[in-house]
């Protein structure tokens, strides 16, 4: 699809290219090009390099796939099963320690793993697929599904796979197969403390 938004400020094209279908073709992804896109995660930036994040896929034709597609909510279910490829993204909760200091409840897991998912989703569109992460998960059945220890948080997951077009999704959807714009910058950054004149984003 070609590149129809427009940046305010000139940034890499690929920034503008990624975005988040969710009508997928269900054909394969050569293993060549998923651990590509696994390795592009494993490079992602992580406080005191601990590299919380834990990478679990099935592809469509292995058993776990079954397994993988129950846990996404009802509603990603009807979409993401067309995907090649679902990955649950993982993050450990507790930093290791190193011998000076004993292992520690961490407080960035979550912000390390969403930079691994930024990775894998530029990776993937750098290779012409498309990634979508999805909040709308079951998460009670997950632990057990993904046997996952306790000292894991199931983050999101996300579905990988050639984008198709959108006439084979529900109605509802449709239109909505679209890229998304994204907010004014001046309306969230600013130079120095937060005015107190702006405007809470939540009641725009």
């Amino acid at each position: 699809m070609p590149i129809t938004r427009r940046p305010d400020h000139p940034v890499e094209p690929l920034f503008l290219s990624r975005w988040s279908p969710r009508a997928f073709d269900s054909s394969d992804i050569p293993a060549a090009d998923l651990l590509t896109i696994l390795e592009a995660g494993r490079w992602a930036p992580s406080a005191f390099n601990v590299q919380p994040w834990r990478f679990l896929y099935a592809q469509q034709v292995d058993a776990h796939w079954p397994g993988f597609v129950t846990l996404l909510d009802a509603f990603n279910q009807t979409w993401a099963r067309d995907a090649s490829v679902l990955i649950f993204l993982a993050s450990d909760m507790i930093v290791p320690g190193d011998g000076a200091r004993p292992d520690a409840k961490s407080h960035y897991n979550s912000f390390d793993a969403g930079a691994a998912w930024m990775q894998i989703a530029l990776q993937a569109s750098a290779l012409g697929y498309a990634a979508h992460a999805m909040a709308g998960l079951n998460f009670d059945t997950a632990a057990q599904v993904l046997n996952l220890p306790e000292r894991l948080k199931l983050e999101v997951g996300i579905a990988i796979g050639r984008q198709t077009r959108a006439d084979q999704l529900p109605a509802d959807l449709r239109e909505r197969e679209v890229p998304s714009n994204r907010m004014p910058l001046d309306q969230i950054a600013f130079a120095g403390p937060h005015p107190e004149t702006a405007t809470p984003i939540a009641a725009q």
